[in-house]
């Protein structure tokens, strides 16, 4: 039976071997047609990568040949592209962004405002495309999926700090408008951050804005090393291969020479008379300042305020009050100059009211009393009324070139094309929606209807506007309509100067571009030209006319499907007319920026294109989408240009066109003499500008002979600091960050950032300084911190690009105004409420950075599970909280008691009452000193009444004497007696 047994056992193994043999056989044959496949999916993969070149020669990529090479000079080599405004480097970012797309990259791209965003996940595929999550765990996820991600600095800051993305795997970081990249910016901060820990990764940066590189010293050099970035790429309109790429594609252009009338002329030449004058009042007042860009063509540019920003702004406070209101005079002759030039003559002469008042003439420099200025005053109001004081506002001289231009020139052309289709590109919205008013209702109904808008009186109409009165009067429920139902919403503008903005400053209010009209209008419209054999149709919009004998009534109409940006549409419905039709379009727009121009063009497709104002940019992409098209010369579009010549607007355009030249001159000219460290990527160890070691002793015979016997110590640490998620806002933690100190990024609820387990710091700007001691916040924020540190420290941080000193409307001293004068006795309320509290005043972002590093050394580091915790409503491990807050606050204020004796003083002195009946000794005991036993003993025991010799607590104690009674005092007299027997 054994031996059976045996057998049979030996023949059931034998069976489970060959089972067990063939399983691991099929399991061996799976994992090979796995490995198998994955070889031939590499296989396949790696024969679809293609070299940059090779790309370029695919069938979808359309470059143009400088676009080729921008795409060939970054995909080769990291660097900084700047390129003139109007070539676009767009496209060739996205091909690049195209290039890299694969999930097993990770391709940031910061700095990006909306439209750019917006305009970039448009044109790439969106398998690649990974929107930013909210919560950090999601975050976390999306990062490892690879692809695409548009993300804001200060999330993607906290992020690394925090190590929620994986850095290694970051392929790459692409920075746009990179002229903005300053060292204290958090696209610095991180691109910092990402190259410590990733050395194989690119950054590629790109900007369109040259003139930005020529503000401050070496600031190309420093936006590039603040990049990351050895190669610097310029691409100006004069370069080689541009010239080359535009040229044998320009489009057919007719400069249209439109002459301003007798009266634009002679105010042109009075404003230009009176800012000639302050520009040379300004210079002899301040000799010892330089006032180079303070010059008339500058002050006719549209970038005037922004160049006399950067100049004026560091010495502002120099400045006697006579230069101020100089400075808000250029401002405000610059905008009566724009008036003049390009709004209608009623919008003009309203504007130049504001400025004929009484309160205007007590508080400008004195401008309008020069003879020039009552000439234009005068002017302008002969501009709308006649000899006979009658109501005749002259058109504007543009209007009638552009009416000959779209109903004859441009009419002339439909022999070659049936359905012409006009662009007219204006400088603003406003404009925009003048042209539009105009080509709809006509010139003189639209000039009457801004004389009531305006509130300009009306008084007698001349024979010419007697008829138009009567029509007015008549369409005024549906000139409401229009105000009410149409795309434009018009408010009533105020008759006074603007106010200034609340939150900023002096010279910021003067010179910004904020215009005191509260009207809104579209940025683009599209219109039809209205048959003469057509019936006439219901109203789409009370706007529309039909033709009619009157040449002064429109020839146009509005067609309703742009109200929805349907271009497409609008497009059908006028070519279903077989219509002619108009699109009114600014520059650039808030939705898609400068980009709007390009994807107008290539949904219209315009045969011609008149510039009513004039753009260098626009010109430039017009070029561009001419050069893509590649037409012959019979087919491309005729460009018109409407232009005053010999008049501010010529200088404007031609000294914008210098600027720009002068600037790539000098971004060249840097270039050829720049010395760029190898080491200035960050992808050696020689970076030494991303490290600052705390591991170096002090070398020297002295420093080793403090040690034990020379002994070497251990490795330091880095010291750290936490700094709430909020502050992540301003450029402190960047800055702290770069001075080698590792920053925590925690939601704390008290303070802005935690040195020691006892400093905490509670960081303030000085408008932020003012909302909050106002809003009584800042009280509240003190209470907490004194309560949980025993250092609590008020950091009063002012702007590096400001005068360190309280001026302007942050004056303290001799400050009158309700909001501002007892900021000085909130303040000093302020130290007494809280005796531990230490005010740090701090010039400068980079002074609070060192200030800190010198805090912290030698000090312990702080708690981050303590920090988050204190505050919140959790329990923390600590004695206050078995205590009243507020005897704990009202203890620590006494003499004698602190935050070390203070929770012995809780256990064992009982209630106040017990408090009073201890002796000295007890009192010593308990808080573990005789001399704050003593101070504690004195305060609750001994009256203490001023002096005789001091003269001011008498005067006050007699004082309150009479106010509180004459026995008010004798409690305290008799304590005292009583106190001196009980010690006899």
């Amino acid at each position: 039976m054994s031996e059976t047994a045996a057998e049979n056992t030996a023949e059931a193994e034998a069976e489970t071997e060959t089972e067990a043999g063939k399983e691991v056989s099929q399991e061996t044959d799976t994992r090979n047609i796995l490995e198998t496949a994955a070889a031939v999916q590499e296989d396949e993969e790696l024969a679809n990568v293609v070299t940059a070149e090779e790309y370029l020669m695919s069938k979808d990529v359309v470059l143009l040949e400088y676009e080729k090479q921008m795409f060939l000079d970054l995909v080769h080599a990291d660097g900084l592209l700047v390129c003139a405004k109007g070539l676009s480097y767009e496209r060739a970012l996205v091909h690049i962004l195209k290039a890299y797309s694969d999930a097993g990259n990770l391709i940031l791209v910061i700095n990006s405002s909306d439209w750019e965003e917006t305009y970039y996940k448009s044109k790439m595929e969106a398998k690649y495309i990974h929107e930013v999550a909210n919560t950090a765990t999601e975050r976390e996820r999306v990062y490892l999926e690879g692809g695409l991600q548009f993300i804001s600095t200060r999330i993607l800051v906290v992020d690394l700090l925090k190590q929620r993305i994986p850095i290694e795997l970051i392929s790459g970081i692409v920075v746009l408008r990179a002229h903005t990249i300053i060292e204290s910016c958090q696209e610095a901060f991180a691109l910092r951050l990402y190259r410590q820990r990733n050395k194989t990764g690119f950054v590629k940066a790109f900007s369109s804005s040259p003139e930005a590189f020529t503000i401050g010293y070496s600031h190309i050099e420093r936006t590039m090393r603040n990049l990351f970035v050895k190669q610097l790429y310029i691409w100006p309109r004069f370069h080689a291969t541009v010239r080359g790429a535009l040229k044998p594609w320009q489009a057919q252009t007719i400069e249209l020479h439109v002459p301003l009338s007798q009266h634009m002329t002679s105010i042109q030449t009075h404003i230009l008379d009176i800012m000639n004058f302050l520009v040379r009042e300004i210079k002899r007042i301040n000799r010892n300042v330089d006032m180079e860009a303070v010059t008339v063509e500058n002050c006719v540019t549209k970038k005037f305020h922004k160049i006399l920003q950067a100049q004026l702004d560091c010495i502002w406070h120099q400045l006697n009050s006579q230069t101020k209101l100089i400075v808000a005079d250029l401002k405000i002759l610059r905008s009566l100059m724009i008036s003049t030039m390009y709004h209608d003559a009623v919008s003009a002469y309203a504007l130049m009211k504001r400025y004929r008042s009484t309160e205007y003439a007590l508080s400008n420099s004195g401008w309008t009393l020069l003879d020039a200025a009552e000439q234009i005053f005068k002017l302008s109001k002969q501009r709308v009324y006649n000899g006979q004081q009658e109501f005749e506002p002259e058109p504007c001289p543009k209007w009638q070139a552009l009416t000959e231009l779209l109903t004859q020139d441009i009419s002339q052309e439909r022999h070659r094309v049936e359905q012409p289709k006009v662009l007219i590109l204006c400088q603003d919205a406003r404009t925009c929606y003048q042209l539009k008013q105009y080509l709809t209702q006509g010139g003189p109904r639209f000039l009457l209807q801004q004389a009531l808008h305006h509130e300009v009186p009306v008084g007698n109409l001349s024979d010419k506007y007697a008829s138009e009165s009567q029509s007015i009067a008549a369409g005024k429920p549906a000139a409401a309509a229009t105000h009410k139902t149409g795309a434009t919403g018009v408010t009533v503008e105020s008759s006074q100067p603007p106010a200034a903005a609340a939150g900023m400053d002096e010279l910021s209010q003067l010179l910004s571009e904020t215009d005191a009209e509260a009207q809104h209008f579209e940025e683009s419209y599209m219109l039809t030209m209205t048959q003469t054999q057509l019936q006439p149709q219901p109203q789409l919009q009370s706007q529309e006319k039909h033709l009619k004998s009157d040449p002064n009534d429109s020839i146009f109409e509005t067609i309703p499907e742009l109200e929805q940006f349907d271009v497409t549409a609008a497009l059908e419905a006028a070519a279903h007319r077989k219509q002619p039709y108009v699109c009114l379009q600014t520059f650039k727009t808030e939705r898609e920026g400068s980009m709007a121009l390009e994807h107008m063009l290539e949904q219209l497709q315009p045969h011609h294109v008149v510039m009513y104002n004039t753009n260098v940019t626009a010109i430039r992409q017009l070029e561009v989408f001419e050069a893509r098209r590649r037409l012959p010369p019979a087919e491309r579009m005729k460009v018109y240009f409407l232009i005053h010549a010999r008049t501010v607007e010529e200088q404007s355009y031609l000294t914008s066109l210098r600027r720009e030249k002068s600037a790539f001159e000098l971004i060249i000219d840097t270039k050829s003499k720049m010395v760029v460290p190898e080491y200035q990527d960050g992808k050696t160890d020689e970076a030494f500008v991303l490290y600052k070691s705390y591991d170096d002793e002090p070398a020297g015979d002295n420093a080793q002979s403090r040690l034990a016997g020379g002994q070497p110590q251990g490795q330091r640490e880095t010291p750290k600091v936490i700094v709430d998620m909020r502050e992540f806002r301003s450029d402190l933690p960047c800055l702290i960050h770069k001075r080698g100190l590792e920053v925590l990024p925690l939601t704390i609820s008290i303070g802005d950032y935690i040195l020691t387990p006892e400093v905490c710091v509670e960081r303030k700007s000085i408008s932020d300084l003012i909302g909050s001691l106002n809003s009584g916040r800042l009280y509240n924020q003190c209470v907490q911190m004194q309560r949980h540190y025993a250092k609590p420290i008020l950091l009063i941080e002012f702007d590096q690009n400001k005068p360190f000193h309280l001026q302007g409307k942050f004056m303290l001293s001799q400050q009158t105004t309700a909001t501002n004068a007892d900021i000085v006795q909130k303040l000093q309320l302020l130290t007494l409420h809280f005796p531990r509290l230490r005010l740090i005043w701090s010039p400068s972002p980079y002074a609070t950075a060192q200030l800190f590093e010198e805090l912290k050394l030698g000090k312990p580091e702080p708690d981050p599970r303590q920090a988050v915790a204190l505050g919140s409503e959790e329990p923390v491990a600590g004695e206050q909280l078995q205590y009243n807050s507020g005897i704990h606050d009202f203890l620590l204020r006494l003499p004698g008691v602190h935050t070390r004796n203070v929770y012995g003083l809780l256990r064992k002195g009982g209630s106040l009452h017990q408090l009073l009946l201890r002796t000295q000794a007890e009192l010593s005991e308990m808080l573990q000193s005789q001399e704050c036993g003593k101070l504690l003993y004195d305060i609750l025991h001994v009256a203490h009444l001023p002096e005789k010799d001091e003269v001011a607590g008498s005067t006050a104690l007699l004082a309150a004497g009479k106010q509180f009674g004459a026995g008010s005092h004798n409690r305290f007299r008799k304590a005292a007696v009583e106190s001196r027997r009980g010690r006899r």
